[in-house]
């Protein structure tokens, strides 16, 4: 370590790199062992560099959080690429996004100077602490982004996150970390005895839990299904994305629609479609297309349509459900909008330089102010529009049980890159988290029925067209977490500063 720390270059070079690495833990990867290695060696270093002072700690941090989001962030330049006055700013997002994500990563470290860290166990505990503080931090500031936390290595490993159900994402990635710094034992100046001890200790943690979560899971594939009644159609159309910028005819795609979703008028169903499939279309349109609608469904079909409403001349992103007529039986308008995406920060300033928002028109959309349970053929559903996917914890702000939640989805602005996959993980986690059936139709991204476990039921890959059909769900009682939300991190939060003060008495 002392030569790498004399080599001014490698201490740039060794963060990067291990940040790089971290990243393939993420889905689609999903390499989480990655971490047992990178972890560690990112934790030495910054206690073998303390003499560097507290700005070269933060530069640790830093550079590890370029690194780390370089390589997973990069698809976000993609959605530049669709008009001429965005394309400058391609080389930008690729560099300056990840470099102040990275912020967060370098604050981390910064923080942990001033503990006086050392090989011991309690600086474990400080060191992934006042990481998980960041990285709640990073979910909330400016909007928040918690997008690829470490905690997401385990999108693919079900057994191991069941957990979740009562802790909940920001607590389950405290205890990521620090079971990811454990091999750094090793290098302690412990006992081989005790490092044994430790060592084995946690392993055996984590097979219980790994037991824990296959109890589960075959708990629950054993609880008789819930019949529907009638039957649901997730459908994911494959629509150009490219249609956002051209003249297509709205009536061509909703034939297209309708065909694709093979109606039959004596079945009762609902139909749900992605968000934005009708561009060039406004709520307040789509009365023009009734008979279209009138023509090929009938009073047992329900449909549930992402589509822009435009209300006191503000627009919004907006979730609805239609019967046959075009009547519109709910109502939902998305309470988090993707900055740049769907409102330019700034608007009055950026716009003297020519920019907008990158989809469709150049009035920024404005947000809804509340998230209603809608009923749906007596079965109850949260609404989730893209990106708000990505927030754990306060899902129903009515506190009103539901039966699942259904979010609809454009991934088109991800192109062809590992965008879809990581947005698609975190259904996985909202789904356990909350207990309850997560139905996902997305245009160019990854349709799914995913069941209460976690568990994928059905997909359709981001290249693949056609529907998903559901008969009947696997129904829960509601989860400990679905009950508490985010209190349960700071109870967390608690205990290891409980225990690190516990351990500091008695090493001194």
């Amino acid at each position: 370590m002392t030569s790498i720390i004399n080599n001014k270059l490698l201490v740039y070079i060794l963060p990067f790199v291990i940040g790089l690495i971290t990243s393939y833990s993420l889905p689609p990867y999903s390499f989480f062992f990655i971490n047992f290695i990178t972890f560690p060696i990112l934790f030495l270093f910054f206690l073998s560099n303390y003499s560097g002072g507290k700005w070269e700690s933060f530069k640790i941090g830093w550079i590890f959080g370029f690194g780390y989001f370089i390589s997973n962030l990069y698809w976000i330049s993609n959605s530049l690429t669709f008009e001429d006055n965005f394309k400058f700013l391609i080389p930008f997002s690729i560099i300056f996004i990840p470099l102040f994500l990275g912020l967060f990563y370098g604050l981390a470290t910064f923080c942990c100077y001033f503990f006086n860290l050392k090989k011991n166990f309690s600086s474990i505990l400080i060191f992934s602490l006042i990481f998980s503080i960041i990285e709640y931090l990073k979910s909330f500031i400016l909007g928040g982004f918690p997008w690829n936390l470490i905690a997401y290595s385990f999108t693919y490993h079900i057994e191991l996150i069941q957990i979740l159900s009562y802790i909940g994402t920001y607590t389950f990635n405290l205890l990521c970390i620090t079971f990811f710094l454990i091999p750094s034992l090793i290098f302690f100046n412990y006992k081989k005895k005790n490092k044994i001890f430790l060592l084995i200790s946690f392993f055996l943690l984590l097979l219980v839990n790994y037991i824990y979560g296959s109890s589960i899971i075959k708990k629950n594939e054993e609880i008789k299904k819930i019949n529907l009644n009638f039957v649901i159609k997730i459908i994911s159309p494959k629509i150009d994305i490219n249609r956002f910028f051209q003249n297509e005819s709205p009536e061509k795609i909703i034939l297209d629609l309708i065909k694709l979703s093979k109606p039959n008028k004596s079945e009762k169903t609902v139909f749900i479609f992605p968000e934005g499939v009708l561009a060039n279309v406004y709520l307040q349109d789509l009365e023009n297309f009734s008979s279209l609608f009138l023509k090929n469904f009938s009073e047992n079909h329900k449909i549930v349509l992402g589509i822009n409403s435009y209300e006191n001349s503000k627009i919004f992103n907006t979730l609805i459900v239609l019967d046959k007529d075009v009547n519109i039986l709910a109502k939902y308008k998305k309470n988090k909008l993707v900055p740049f995406g769907e409102f330019l920060p700034l608007e009055n300033l950026l716009r003297s330089f020519g920019l907008k928002k990158i989809t469709q028109g150049y009035q920024s959309f404005s947000p809804g102010n509340e998230r209603k349970v809608i009923n749906l053929n007596n079965f109850n559903f949260i609404p989730l529009i893209c990106y708000e996917i990505i927030y754990s914890g306060n899902l129903n702000k009515n506190e009103m049980d539901f039966d699942f939640i259904i979010n609809i989805s454009e991934d088109g602005w991800f192109g062809d890159s590992i965008g879809p996959y990581q947005h698609f993980s975190h259904s996985i986690f909202r789904s356990i988290e909350e207990g309850k059936n997560l139905l996902r139709s997305a245009n160019n991204g990854i349709s799914a029925h995913i069941d209460a476990s976690g568990r994928v039921i059905s997909k359709l890959k981001s290249t693949d067209r056609g529907f998903i059909e559901i008969r009947n769900i696997l129904k829960t009682k509601n989860t400990f977490f679905n009950s508490y939300g985010n209190k349960i991190f700071f109870y967390f939060l608690i205990f290891y500063i409980s225990l690190i003060f516990f351990l500091k008495k008695k090493e001194n």
